[in-house]
């Protein structure tokens, strides 16, 4: 189990607990966040699900795979630390994580 902060599009701070394993997409629809979308359902068809790591946790998220930054091409204001939440597998060592929600998700 990991603790992960997720800030909404608004700036509200939601600080949930997600069960290893699942990814951080589902955390967010798990425990109600506003802004996730998640069109697709978690299998890297859509950018409906993107999120910005904070610089800090941007190495304990993983590289992208090829298919997610090909899929990141679609999605707006996309920044150094974007990842889409369903490509993000939750660990341990992600304890503590902070994420931010852009505005739009499309």
């Amino acid at each position: 189990m990991a603790r992960i902060t997720y800030i909404e599009p608004d700036g509200t701070e939601r600080v949930v607990d997600v069960r290893t394993g699942l990814s951080l997409m589902e955390g967010a629809v798990n425990n109600g966040v506003n802004g996730i979308e998640a069109d697709c359902g978690g299998v890297c068809a859509c950018a409906t699900c993107h999120i910005y790591v904070a610089a800090d946790w941007f190495e304990a998220a993983g590289p992208r795979t090829d298919i997610e930054e090909a899929m990141l091409d679609l999605a707006n204001e996309v920044r150094e630390t974007s990842r889409l939440s369903c490509q993000v597998k939750v660990t341990d060592a992600m304890d503590g994580l902070i994420l931010s929600i852009p505005e739009d998700q499309r």
